[in-house]
């Protein structure tokens, strides 16, 4: 079974029961955040939910860590800039 949401407003097509980060890699997609001070892009990197380097906002909530949180049908999940509180 499959799940749509969109990732920074594209359409995005997922397995049931992956999670953010991996659909978004299983797409090609390797950075979903950048750094607060720099800009520097971030992506998945330890995949167990200890860096936080995979932050990404899902449905309007900051600081998600894309390699934990499962996507749902209808997601909406957007890059992450900074700290992602605007």
């Amino acid at each position: 079974m499959t799940v749509d949401f969109t990732f920074d407003g594209r359409p995005m097509t997922a397995e049931s029961g992956q999670t953010v980060g991996g659909a978004l890699l299983a797409a090609g997609v390797l950075s979903w955040r950048t750094t607060r001070v720099n800009g520097r892009p971030r992506g998945l990197f330890c995949g167990i939910g200890v860096c936080f380097d995979c932050l990404v906002t899902v449905n309007g909530e900051p600081n998600v860590r894309a390699c934990l949180v499962p996507v749902s049908h209808g997601d909406v999940v957007v890059t992450q800039e900074g700290d992602g509180r605007g």
